[in-house]
């Protein structure tokens, strides 16, 4: 009886599990078809830049140092010790200030020795020549006693200029430096440095482009890449000192070398600029741009549209069906916010901006006009004004 009991509860209780395996998988299937039934999501919305080339100012931006335009050494021409030092260090000095007075005492006796016998052969030239008028002297005793005169006079002058030089002026106007020597030091002559004297207005500032910006530069402007500026003999630069502020003044190129430097493969430039006010100073390290140059039909876009993959730089452009793709782009230099795009893009092709997080090389987008006048505003509220920044880091993304 057991047995044939077991018997018969086996296949119900078999018959319940598929039963209630049918239930489950039906639920399932259910489920599954839930989120079909549901209404796709609607693109991302995106701003896109339509491209438009446009002629822009070519920017070229070097690391100069400024330095004086003129630097004189102001040395002794005469062996003494210091008396005076009337001048005082690190001030503005007229040419022919006394800066430092040396021990005149021997070389005022020699003067006054010199000019004693000066005297003496010009009375014994006189009396010659009016006894040669008489016939009472032979000529050669008058040109003996002319010679004697000169050599009197040419060692007047000598120990006259020695003597002067016993006070030390400045050669030029400018800044004079710190004194190198103080009173009661003994100077040897020339072999002994006193002080130096600086001329900062104006001032220079020097900066070495490298050699390969140069033939780049050449290519642009032979190939039409590069204008410049119409009627103008020399480049204006722009400073920005240490602080990001700009110069008040902008100068003027004045110097190219003629080689390149072979150890550094750079090509020195010198510019000249006013400073009336000596906000620069000599060993000053400034950024300089070169001012003027301008490219035609120029591409730029936002920094952050650019993206970095691992294959370059890239840009998303949303079609006219609305679809994004991934389009490679060469971005050679940046001006403010942009970078240039010498190749990769056309006019009519819409950048995505903002919104690159959100996009799908393949899926649609919704694109909306970017607004570059936002991007200025809040520029100009966080940093204000029109001072140039370094571009920020390209972001790198893995590209689809």
């Amino acid at each position: 009886m057991g047995v044939r009991m077991k018997r018969l509860i086996r296949p119900a209780t078999w018959t319940a599990v598929v039963a209630a395996a049918l239930v489950l998988v039906g639920t399932a299937a259910a489920r599954r078809r839930v989120p079909a039934a549901a209404a796709s999501p609607p693109p991302p919305e995106v701003s896109v830049l339509t491209v438009v080339p446009d002629t822009v100012a070519a920017r070229y931006e070097y690391v100069g140092q400024a330095a004086a335009s003129r630097s004189v050494e102001v040395r002794s021409q005469v062996t003494g010790v210091i008396l005076a030092r009337p001048y005082a260090e690190g001030t503005d000095v007229a040419k022919g200030t006394l800066l430092f007075r040396i021990d005149p005492t021997t070389y005022e006796a020699a003067y006054r020795s010199a000019q004693a016998r000066l005297a003496n052969a010009d009375r014994n030239l006189a009396r010659l020549k009016s006894l040669l008028a008489l016939r009472a002297v032979a000529q050669k005793d008058v040109d003996d006693a002319q010679q004697a005169f000169d050599q009197a006079r040419a060692a007047a002058d000598e120990t006259r200029k020695d003597y002067e030089d016993t006070f030390v002026r400045a050669e030029i106007s400018g800044r004079a430096g710190r004194a190198q020597l103080e009173l009661g030091a003994r100077v040897t002559g020339s072999a002994d440095l006193l002080t130096t004297v600086e001329q900062v207005d104006p001032i220079y500032v020097n900066f070495s482009p490298s050699d390969e910006d140069m033939l780049a530069l050449g290519r642009d402007i032979a190939d039409g890449r590069l204008l410049l500026p119409p009627g103008q003999h020399a480049l204006a630069v722009q400073v920005t000192l240490a602080d990001g502020s700009l110069f008040a003044a902008t100068g003027q190129l004045n110097f190219a070398d003629l080689a390149v430097q072979p150890a550094t493969g750079t090509l020195q430039l010198r510019a000249q600029l006013s400073n009336p006010h000596h906000v620069l100073l000599p060993g000053q390290f400034v950024r300089v741009r070169l001012l003027g140059l301008k490219r035609p039909r120029a591409i730029l876009v936002p920094q952050r549209a650019v993206q970095q993959g691992l294959s370059g730089s890239f840009v998303y452009v949303v079609s006219d069906s609305g679809r994004v793709a991934a389009r490679d782009v060469v971005a050679t230099s940046w001006d403010g916010g942009s970078w240039l795009i010498e190749q990769g893009l056309q006019a009519g092709d819409r950048v995505v901006v903002d919104g690159v997080q959100k996009v799908t090389p393949g899926q649609p987008a919704k694109p909306v006009a970017y607004n570059p006048a936002a991007d200025s505003a809040g520029a100009d509220a966080r940093d204000g004004a029109s001072i140039a920044r370094p571009a920020a880091p390209l972001r790198i993304r893995s590209r689809p």
